[in-house]
């Protein structure tokens, strides 16, 4: 839907309650959305060049390690 967002409203909410979801769930589906088509946009329009596959590999390896939480070196 996020090219016709504008049209999401109760119905598709409603829809997500049936299937159990919270409305913190539905609030941090739809700002994780928002923010990936920003950034896409944002990188598409800047020349952010893509990383390689290596780079994701390791990435992968580095989040499946330690997450996402990125502390300064020395802490």
């Amino acid at each position: 839907m996020n090219s016709d967002s504008i049209h999401i409203g109760p119905p598709d909410i409603a829809t997500l309650h049936e299937a159990g979801w919270s409305d913190a769930a539905i609030y941090y589906a739809i700002t994780v959305c928002a923010l990936f088509n920003f950034y896409n946009r944002w990188i598409d329009a800047s020349g952010v060049h893509a990383l390689s596959d290596e780079a994701h590999r390791a990435g992968g390896k580095r989040s499946a390690r330690f997450g996402y939480v990125r502390t300064p070196p020395g802490e």
